[in-house]
Formats: C-alpha cells, sequence, structure tokens
C-alpha cells in the first residue's frame, strides 16, 4: 500500500516553490575568513614549536634550505597553471575538459588554504625565535622562518589566482 505525499515546497494551491538563489553548481571563491582562520592556526602552531620543543628537551627544528626551495617550487607552479589556465580561458577563449577545470579549482582551494597554514606557521616560529638570546642559529631560524612565511604567502596567492583563473563568464559553460 502506498500514499501520495505533498511536496515539500506545496504551500498550497497554485503556490511556486522560490526559486534559489544561485543556480546549484556554482562554487564560490574562497573568501578571507577561512584564509584568516588557518593562518592563525599556523600562526598558534608555529609558535608553540619551540616552547614545547624545549618543554620536552628536544632540540629546536631547524628551517632548511630545502624546505623554504619546496615552499616556493610550489608557489610557482601554482602561478604557473593559473597562468595557462588564464590564458586557456579568456586569452585563447578555450574550453577546458570539465574534469579538468575542477580538478585545477579544487587544487587552487586546498592550497591556499594550505599556504595560509604554512605562512603563519613559519611566521609564528620566527615570532618565537624573537624572544631569544642572539646567536649565530636563532638568526638563521628567524629569518629562514621569515623568508620560508614570505614563499607561503606566494603559495596562497597563485592558489588564488588560479582559483580565479577557473572563473568563466556567465554565459559560458
Amino acid at each position: 500500500m502506498t500514499r501520495e505525499l505533498p511536496d515539500v515546497h506545496d504551500g498550497g494551491p497554485g503556490s511556486e516553490p522560490e526559486p534559489p538563489d544561485r543556480p546549484p553548481g556554482h562554487v564560490r571563491t574562497t573568501g578571507a575568513g577561512p584564509l584568516v582562520g588557518f593562518g592563525v592556526a599556523g600562526l598558534v602552531c608555529g609558535w608553540a614549536v619551540r616552547p614545547v620543543s624545549l618543554r620536552l628537551g628536544a632540540a629546536e627544528p631547524d628551517v632548511t634550505w630545502l624546505a623554504i626551495g619546496l615552499v616556493f617550487f610550489m608557489a610557482a607552479v601554482l602561478c604557473g597553471a593559473a597562468y595557462l589556465t588564464w590564458r586557456t580561458l579568456h586569452h585563447q577563449r578555450r574550453r577546458l575538459v570539465p574534469s579538468r577545470a575542477v580538478n585545477r579549482l579544487v587544487l587552487g582551494k586546498a592550497c591556499a588554504l594550505a599556504g595560509a597554514a604554512i605562512a603563519g606557521g613559519y611566521f609564528g616560529y620566527a615570532l618565537a625565535q624573537l624572544g631569544v638570546t642572539s646567536s649565530d642559529t636563532s638568526d638563521t631560524r628567524l629569518w629562514h622562518s621569515v623568508i620560508a612565511g614570505v614563499g607561503g604567502l606566494l603559495l596562497m596567492v597563485g592558489s588564488l589566482l588560479l582559483e580565479r583563473a577557473c572563473r568563466v563568464r556567465d554565459g559560458d559553460e
């Protein structure tokens, strides 16, 4: 035995369901709120590395040139992907395969948040080094952390550019 259930939007005879504000399938660009949140979380975690390592009796970690280079390399790759995507969609007016466009959009969103957290983490570690008695090691940790933090900011900017390069005009698919 089955029975008919009323439509969810059934407000009575002759009523129409209200149209949604945006058609389904639209993804908003990453806003400042999540970026600031991830950056602050990274800042707190980066600042906590020094006190935690000292409390555990472990040596403070060094920020190596390899780590710095990796952050800048990731930023360069994402800036390059943003440029190529923008050129393909907006300058040459060609279309991307939908799965590739979605992959680039998701990559941009994820790496923007990761870049904010990385920048915050390295800047937090640099802040933790400010109160340390000046020595070659602490000065090196401070400046390497600042350089890596700038790389994290570039990673975030390149990711946001990639995300925005994936935008198409309203008439396009």
